[in-house]
């Protein structure tokens, strides 16, 4: 016999993320209120979307990952749509929402793209191939613009400072991996002849960066990519809410017409490690 549609909606499933209950909350079997204040934000994502507390070092690496995305400024589309939505008069949530639907293939979609790219780069070496050789069939494999590899180039930098902190933490930190190793060698494969200027290369970017750390923490593409959402969130709202309290109404948005007036350079206070 068929069952009926309310004995469908009851059949049973399973979830192993989070179990409630009356006056307990359970994240991955940690009660939520003894993780709240003993773990960071970016250890509690990680455990979410891991199913495990990560180590110290890949905790802090996580901090500094989701932190290198916090805000893109005015010019990437995920700001432009936020602002855009935001001077209509539209909710704060659809403009934060609009701003998520503006991460696309060339927008937040590189770190998942150079994952996979790295990944088959070190997948090479695994079954016998040099480092060198391997980065050197990568590069081969995406003809075009050398700067459209994911992972590499960037509209404004030359040499992201982003990407440069997360290697000197990685390494550090002791989690110099393979594929960190590998995106080293496809830039040293990129730039065989430019003598090594550093406005003449075509470098490591942020999401470069992060994909090869993530790579070698073990986190999936997918992960990656969900990564990226989760940090962009705090600056597309920054955007919105300060279209709304500083902009007219329904105004024409030209980026690039944009001036900087927030704080001049500052040092982060002593004490904050």
């Amino acid at each position: 016999m068929a069952k009926t549609d309310r004995e469908q909606t009851r059949t049973a499933w399973r979830t192993s993320l989070t179990h409630v209950e009356p006056n307990r909350i359970l994240l991955r079997g940690y009660p939520l209120d003894e993780v709240m204040g003993r773990v960071s934000f970016a250890e509690a994502v990680y455990l979410l979307l891991v199913g495990e507390l990560p180590p110290k070092a890949i905790g802090r690496l996580m901090e500094a990952l989701l932190v290198s995305l916090i805000d893109h400024g005015t010019a990437p589309p995920s700001s432009q749509a936020a602002r855009s939505v935001a001077s209509s008069g539209a909710p704060l949530r659809a403009s934060i929402a609009a701003g998520l639907l503006g991460v696309g293939a060339y927008h937040g979609g590189e770190i998942e793209q150079c994952m996979t790219m790295l990944e088959e780069g070190v997948s090479w070496v695994r079954q016998g191939m040099s480092i060198d050789t391997a980065a050197a069939q990568v590069v081969a494999r995406h003809p075009g613009d050398p700067s459209q590899i994911p992972g590499f180039g960037h509209r404004v930098h030359t040499q992201d400072p982003r990407a440069a902190k997360l290697f000197q933490m990685a390494l550090e930190l002791e989690v110099d991996g393979a594929h960190l190793q590998m995106i080293r060698a496809v830039e040293r494969a990129l730039n065989p002849t430019r003598g090594g200027a550093p406005h003449e290369k075509i470098a490591i970017n942020v999401d470069g960066a992060i994909a090869a750390v993530c790579a070698d923490i073990g986190l999936s593409a997918a992960i990656g990519h969900a990564l990226f959402l989760i940090s962009r969130v705090p600056g597309i709202a920054a955007q919105a809410i300060e279209e709304r309290q500083r902009e007219r109404p329904m105004r024409q948005i030209d980026a690039s017409a944009s001036t900087y007036d927030g704080p001049r350079e500052r040092r982060v206070p002593q004490g904050r490690s």
